[in-house]
């Protein structure tokens, strides 16, 4: 069995902010020495910075041990310039020696974060003010956290988010009173296409600069935990405290079993049982003819033993939406379940042969060739529409034309490999 790392950050119930993210990366293994002295670091390259001191300590919340980050500072600057902030950045990481990877991550993570503030306040880049955004600790998060996830291996492997709670009812910063999520961590999300929720706490969960860590660390945010196998979990505490929850961000390491090729899929189910035959074959073809991957209808029986069907769609994520309302549309279902999954597919191949079927006449097939993760052919099945062709085409039974195609396919197999012994045709 192959393994790959993964690794999913879990903000789905008190949201995510910078200073959480690090902490939890260092009660996850990073080094503790060797981050701190980085986010010290700061101090050196932005100005009227008289005081950076940072500590790590531990504590207990609803039960659950954390980290905790201290950070203790003096910043005589009520503001900054998109450009100040980022040439600070620039500095720090060249002069920490950070690798490739941990300075495309700090660039690219302190660029989000201004860009967002720049088109919220209608600004260029490099112009805009940053109030919170340009305070100290938000460089100390960046790079803390740049560091941290170096430590630990993290832009080597494949890092996933939960959906990301970002409370509820009003919040006060510099600009006033506004409604959470703040614009500049709604812009992130949105630019970005992660999920969110409110969650259950009525105050701001996730920070602008917690949202633009964590969307340039994970590669998409899943709706619920993939299948894994846990290897490690740290535990990252916030400032605030909640009687409700634990204000606690969790980073679980693992490994997932690793198939040649893998995606995520959505299956759309919905009951039906007042819906004729001529009604659902419509919908099958409008469904796959709008992007579904994949439509088959169960019979079953419903309520009061009335027959009746599942219509199950397989989708990718880029057209749930749409299905869901082609459905209930066409359907007039009251509901639609929706389950996401990762799917394990096997690599496939296509080639085009010549069969012969009638006496000096050829006739171009194409073949679909699938492999599984040795390597090994599992399955050579030719295209039934150009199979349909050549059968009518020829007034020869479908089937010989399968037949022949395949036979033709084994004289010339070593282009691909050894069929696998005592594999199963599907036709």
């Amino acid at each position: 069995m192959l393994l790959k790392k993964i690794s999913v950050i879990d903000c789905q119930l008190a949201g995510v902010s910078g200073d959480m993210l690090a902490a939890a990366l260092l009660d996850l293994g990073a080094d503790e020495e060797k981050t701190i002295e980085a986010m010290e670091s700061v101090k050196n390259f932005i100005d009227e910075c008289e005081k950076l001191k940072i500590s790590v300590g531990e504590k207990l919340i609803h039960g659950v041990k954390a980290k905790k980050l201290f950070i203790d500072f003096i910043d005589k600057r009520k503001f900054r310039f998109g450009r100040e902030i980022l040439e600070a950045v620039k500095k720090c990481i060249s002069e920490l020696k950070f690798s490739r990877e941990a300075e495309a991550f700090a660039l690219s993570s302190i660029k989000t974060l201004i860009e967002a503030e720049a088109k919220i306040h209608g600004e260029k880049l490099e112009e805009v003010k940053l109030h919170e955004a340009g305070s100290v600790d938000t460089l100390v998060d960046v790079i803390g956290v740049a560091k941290a996830a170096e430590e630990l291996n993290l832009f080597r492997e494949t890092v996933y988010a939960t959906p990301i709670a970002v409370g509820k009812g009003l919040l006060k910063f510099s600009h006033g009173i506004f409604s959470t999520p703040a614009p500049a961590t709604l812009e992130i999300l949105k630019k970005r296409k992660f999920r969110f929720l409110g969650g259950v706490i009525d105050e701001e969960l996730t920070t602008p600069t917690g949202a633009a860590l964590l969307t340039n660390l994970a590669s998409a945010s899943l709706p619920s935990f993939p299948l894994m196998i846990p290897l490690n979990v740290g535990y990252g505490s916030g400032l605030k405290e909640f009687k409700e929850i634990p204000n606690v961000l969790r980073i679980i390491k693992g490994e997932i079993d690793e198939l040649p090729y893998t995606d995520l899929i959505y299956v759309l189910e919905t009951n039906l049982d007042d819906v004729s035959g001529e009604i659902i074959g419509y919908v099958i073809e409008k469904l796959m003819s709008e992007g579904a991957k994949d439509v088959s209808v169960i019979p079953i029986f419903t309520k009061k033993n009335r027959p009746g069907y599942i219509l199950k769609v397989i989708s990718d994520e880029a057209h749930v939406n749409k299905l869901i309302s082609l459905i209930m549309k066409e359907t007039g279902t009251l509901g639609v379940r929706v389950n996401s999954c990762i799917r394990h597919l096997a690599l496939r191949d296509k080639t085009v042969i010549k069969i012969k079927l009638n006496q000096n006449i050829e006739e171009p097939i194409s073949l679909k060739i699938s492999r599984n993760k040795e390597g090994e052919i599992i399955q050579v099945k030719p295209e039934y529409e150009e199979a349909k062709r050549i059968a009518v085409k020829t007034n020869k039974p479908l089937k010989e034309v399968y037949f022949k195609a395949v036979k033709e396919a084994e004289k010339i197999l070593g282009k691909f490999g050894r069929r696998k012994t005592g594999s199963q045709r599907s036709w």
